[in-house]
């Protein structure tokens, strides 16, 4: 059975755990999932074994802790250090698909405030002016700063595993870090000064680019 079946699978028989039990596996389940480098199909199974453990323990009438103890991040640490690595050609799929996913949302969210941009307020036209230069360097630059963002994502998903966080608190720091995001890359594209030719994009060309950069992405997934 492959990964993508082992999820199905798992989304299925999850639903078997009673609350306080789900809660626990679902802690579980994303702290070793978002070991990012780690083989996708050996976590897969790893993470089924799991299940089915903790599934035969809640017919015997016992918990979570009974099974993974009272130190569940430590259990999950050990799992992650048997799991063997991502090989080399899953991580490249695994970086292109990433810088996919997000120039084709760079693109397509583009075409959209144009859009917004004409039929609302009545500004601008239905094409885009890029400076050629600029819009490299605003490239080269982008990638690593979203990375970055990226990795600081999945460490706070993984910290506040097996914790309880107040939801009013994790909202206000889901919502200062979305102002931080938008605020970086905003800031990106003021300071960068205008360079190179000039280019005029209509916008359906900018919206086509993100929606073939979307189903690259999807194609580069499925290939993993």
């Amino acid at each position: 059975m492959d990964a993508k079946e082992l999820i199905q699978l798992n989304n299925v028989k999850r639903k078997q755990l009673e609350k306080q039990n789900l809660k626990f596996y679902e802690d579980m389940l994303v702290y070793i999932r978002l070991s990012y480098d780690k083989s996708e199909q050996e976590t897969e199974e790893i993470l089924s074994e799991l299940l089915d453990h903790l599934l035969e323990a809640q017919l015997e009438g016992r918990m979570a802790n009974d099974v993974f103890g009272d130190n569940p991040k430590q259990y999950a640490d050990q799992i992650i250090g048997e799991l063997p690595k991502m090989v080399t050609k899953e991580r490249m799929k695994l970086f292109s698909m990433a810088i996919l996913y997000f120039f084709a949302s760079v693109s397509i969210f583009s075409a959209l405030f144009t859009i917004i941009d004409y039929f609302i307020f009545n500004l601008h036209s239905l094409s885009q002016e890029i400076l050629l230069g600029s819009l490299l360097i605003k490239t080269v630059l982008s990638i690593p700063i979203a990375f970055l963002f990226l990795y600081a994502i999945i460490q706070y998903f993984r910290w506040s595993c097996f914790r309880e966080i107040n939801k009013a608190a994790e909202f206000l720091v889901y919502w200062l870090f979305g102002m931080i995001v938008i605020g970086v890359f905003v800031l990106l594209i003021f300071i960068i000064p205008d360079i190179g030719p000039v280019m005029e994009v209509p916008v359906y060309i900018t919206a086509l680019l993100g929606l073939i950069l979307y189903f690259a992405a999807r194609m580069t997934r499925k290939s993993i």
